[in-house]
């Protein structure tokens, strides 16, 4: 038919298409896929402290272990501190919690010295503690492994009520689950633990886009 010219056609898919496409998910509630919950109420950080200063509490936390080897840590965390922390440091409520055995402190402190001599630390916390207080915080994760020498290859998600956040369709994992980002892996902390951290925020900021707009439609309702 004549009305369906290529121009029309091309019109059409170039700015028509897309624009129904933003209206139906803009309009959409909660049209997006959520970090999934995989433990609940992880033991709080704060627990396994005698300062009580450090909390997951409205906070979104990346949680690592660095073991009584922390050299062996050292390019982990690198990883972490530039496909991760660099990403997220002006974001509200971010932090990365590194937990090591009491008696680590001097070789964390050098650790930390290489990590500031290029980036702003404000927002890495270093918390050192007892290896069975550590071992039993790490148990409160509930997944089927367990720490070496109190270290661990992976970083973790934990949001702001304390639960640990993951995957349950991993396709490179053969339970789909995936507890926790190898931080040997640059492409997996950058093409997945990036792109989760992302989601969690996108959920927080829904939410509280839904939260106002409920406000405001009680208002105009006079509730």
């Amino acid at each position: 038919m004549k009305y369906f010219t290529k121009k029309r056609v091309a019109l059409f898919l170039l700015f028509i298409f897309p624009l129904i496409c933003f209206l139906i998910l803009s309009t959409g509630k909660n049209n997006f896929t959520k970090l999934q919950i995989l433990s609940n109420n992880v033991v709080d950080i704060s627990e396994i402290l005698s300062s009580k200063t450090v909390t997951f509490r409205e906070n979104v936390s990346v949680v690592c272990f660095l073991g009584e080897d922390i050299s062996k840590s050292k390019s982990r965390l690198l990883n972490l501190n530039e496909k991760i922390y660099k990403k997220f440091i002006e974001y509200k409520q971010f932090q990365i919690i590194a937990i090591y055995p009491n008696g680590k402190q001097a070789e964390v402190e050098k650790l930390k010295n290489e990590i500031g001599a290029f980036t702003d630390m404000r927002k890495w916390i270093f918390v050192d503690s007892d290896k069975e207080l550590i071992n039993t915080f790490f148990e409160s994760f509930s997944i089927d492994e367990a720490l070496e020498n109190s270290g661990f290859a992976k970083a973790f998600i934990i949001d702001k009520n304390g639960n640990l956040r993951g995957r349950t369709d991993d396709k490179d994992v053969a339970n789909g689950m995936l507890y926790g980002y190898n931080m040997n892996s640059v492409a997996e902390l950058k093409d997945k633990m990036k792109d989760d951290i992302n989601v969690l925020y996108y959920e927080y900021y829904a939410a509280f886009k839904d939260k106002n707009k409920n406000k405001a439609d009680r208002k105009e309702v006079g509730l």
